[in-house]
């Protein structure tokens, strides 16, 4: 059973970060009747939902593969994507939420380097969840009689 849920639960955070990083927030953007101030403000309020979601896969994640992998791989790919739930969640959120607070003070939008390196651990954490339901997968093969 413990099996099952180190493909599952990589696959469920994979649906979860597509679903809002991917599709959800872009489109966001992109409805011409939602000004810009409005958009920020319902993605301040995804992303800190979002966070504590992504908290919550990364130590199940972790306590999972700790408690039922023996190999290095699987562990070393569910603690990168643990580890960048930590860089964004401490210090690429809170300061574009900064930004997006000034921005509904009444500031403009600048172009923003966190945003770049957030998007960026996105990718990463994508790619890492997709090697770990590869390597979960694999191991099903194997396992399966």
């Amino acid at each position: 059973m413990l099996r099952l849920l180190t493909l599952l639960l990589p696959t469920l955070w994979l649906g979860v970060l597509v679903g809002v990083s991917g599709i959800a927030t872009p489109v966001k953007f992109r409805a011409p009747s939602l000004s810009l101030p409005a958009a920020l403000d319902v993605g301040r309020v995804t992303f800190r939902l979002f966070s504590r979601v992504e908290w919550v896969f990364a130590i199940l994640l972790l306590g999972l593969y700790g408690a039922v992998e023996r190999a290095v791989w699987p562990l070393a790919l569910g603690g990168l994507a643990a580890g960048l739930v930590v860089v964004q969640s401490a210090w690429l959120l809170p300061a574009l939420d900064r930004r997006a607070g000034a921005v509904l003070a009444g500031g403009t939008a600048t172009p923003s380097r966190a945003h770049r390196i957030y998007v960026a651990a996105e990718g990463c954490k994508l790619l890492a969840l997709l090697a770990l339901i590869a390597v979960g997968l694999a191991d099903a093969g194997r396992i399966a009689p």
